[in-house]
């Protein structure tokens, strides 16, 4: 056993494992999306936090958590501000410096990768969620939508992808670790791999009861590309004059007839009930093409607050039934604690007003068609499109403007996301951006049509409608609850055990400032 001084030494090449580790999970995702380097990159922060004390452990998760998630959306850098991206970057990199706490309690457990798995999982569904409404992005299953484990989505959910995916690299760090007799780690690997290769060569069927013709209009924007308020009613003018063109399309026969049409978010980003020319606008491309089309508005609520709406604009009656984004994010959309500070700096003192949550969780009825819809950061939450879809939604549709991150890797990210929501709800899903990327997606999550980006384009395609819910739709939060019960559940169980080898160690001081070797050994 090594003395606390060669110990401290083992220190500085756990932090560069754990830094490599975080780097190479984050080439999982878009732009260079390898996805077969996710269970390396988690294997890579078991290895690097094993046989530590608690405090060393945390450091060494917060230093992974640095290299992953700094990196990972470094597009909010470039689009946003620094001062956001840091800001976020290091409140999710605390996350993984929590679980890195934990490690040391729940390495002492037998099958310590499965408590580690359920941990890692619990972790992702909390910084998703909270603080404030949470960052979902740089979840395990997010970067699972070209592989076989996608295929698990509808029977597994995504939370349930990102458990297996944790489990696969707890299961390689275990093997690496008894390498002279790595039987039951790879044995359990192995296992785990057999089940995800079962949806692969069994893919979830959808049986669709019906079809509908979705048109999603791709309008552009005037001036520069990511600068949607450069020339708000310009952005507005180009959607009106893509669907008048659509119409007349439609009619001279080289269109199919939509049964409804898509605009995107911030279609209009002033009330179209206050602004008579917008109003004017609008109503006029809904009589020109002659079905509903969904609008995405910035609707006034009061002097102090917006709502970010997708109305249904229907010709004869009108605007109708709404939307309203459920997750607007924060000092993006809306200033925290408004009350106690008002900001007056950056891009902070654009934010004027702030943008109130929607509470809606049963679909649209859109041209006698049940839609579940979602306005941009949505689709990365959970809860948004599976109470939609579980109150009887055929469709799904999203209602995005990436304009802001047009020039980063935050698109192909997104639509990642996209892709394996319409994937998890076993669901067609349309796509509406006001300038990329648009596009239609089969439930397999095939893409089945894209428009280029920082062009107008028009995507009039048949979709299928399906009225079946998925295994994972009809489990709804429950696997998230599970893995945060059985996290909390094993925490508990390796404290006991933590406790009852300080207490034979001798003192406290020597057990935290001793290696772990002997307490931390891998079952």
């Amino acid at each position: 056993m090594p003395r606390p001084a060669d110990y401290a030494r083992v220190v500085p090449g756990r932090l560069l494992l754990a830094v490599a580790g975080g780097l190479l999970l984050t080439t999982a995702f878009e732009p260079i999306a390898i996805p077969y380097v996710v269970p390396f990159g988690v294997a890579a922060f078991a290895l690097a936090t094993r046989d530590l004390t608690v405090r060393r452990s945390g450091l060494v998760g917060l230093v992974f958590g640095v290299a992953f998630y700094f990196v990972h959306i470094e597009w909010m850098r470039r689009s946003v501000g620094p001062d956001a991206w840091l800001a976020l970057s290091a409140t999710v990199a605390l996350f993984y410096g929590v679980l890195g706490l934990a490690v040391p309690l729940l390495r002492r457990l037998p099958a310590w990768p499965v408590w580690l798995a359920a941990a890692w999982t619990a972790m992702e569904q909390i910084h998703s969620t909270w603080p404030l409404s949470g960052m979902p992005w740089g979840r395990l299953s997010f970067a699972a939508v070209d592989t076989p484990a996608a295929q698990a989505a509808p029977y597994l959910s995504l939370t349930g992808v990102s458990f297996v995916l944790a489990l696969t690299g707890f299961l390689l760090a275990a093997a690496v670790e008894r390498w002279r007799r790595p039987l039951v780690p790879v044995a359990g690997l192995v296992a785990v791999l057999a089940l995800l290769m079962i949806p692969a060569v069994h893919p979830y069927h959808v049986h669709e009861t019906g079809s509908a013709v979705v048109a999603a209009v791709q309008g552009d924007l005037p001036g520069p590309a990511n600068q949607i308020l450069w020339d708000y009613r310009a952005v507005t003018d180009n959607h009106v004059a893509a669907t008048e063109q659509l119409a007349q399309d439609v009619a001279n026969g080289t269109e199919p007839a939509p049964d409804f049409v898509l605009w995107p978010e911030n279609s209009t980003a002033i009330d179209p009930f206050a602004d008579a020319s917008i109003n004017s606008g609008i109503r006029s491309a809904v009589a020109a093409i002659g079905v509903p089309v969904v609008v995405g508005a910035i609707v006034d609520d009061g002097p102090s607050h917006v709502l970010n709406q997708g109305i249904v604009w229907d010709p004869h009656s009108g605007a109708g039934d709404r939307y309203t984004k459920r997750h607007p994010v924060p000092y993006g959309e809306y200033i925290p604690f408004r009350n106690l500070w008002d900001p007056d700096f950056g891009q902070l003192s654009a934010i004027a007003r702030d943008m109130d949550s929607g509470t809606r969780t049963s679909p649209l009825t859109v041209a006698g068609i049940k839609v579940a819809d979602a306005i941009c950061f949505d689709i990365a939450y959970d809860d948004v499109v599976r109470s939609q879809v579980a109150q009887g939604a055929e469709l799904l549709t999203v209602q995005t403007s990436n304009a802001t991150f047009i020039y980063t890797n935050q698109v192909a990210q997104q639509f990642a996301i996209t892709r394996l929501r319409a994937m998890e709800a076993g669901r067609w899903l349309v796509v509406a951006s006001p300038n990329g990327r648009s596009g239609v997606i089969a439930p397999d999550g095939t893409v089945v049509a894209s428009a280029p980006l920082r062009t107008e384009a028009v995507l009039d395609e048949r979709v299928g409608l399906v009225s079946q819910l998925t295994p994972a739709t009809r489990m709804g939060a429950w696997p998230g609850r599970l893995f945060t019960g059985a996290s909390a559940l094993g925490l508990a169980l390796g404290a006991l055990a933590y406790r009852r080898s300080r207490d034979h160690s001798g003192s406290t001081g020597a057990a935290e400032d001793a290696p772990e070797l002997s307490e931390a050994r891998t079952p």
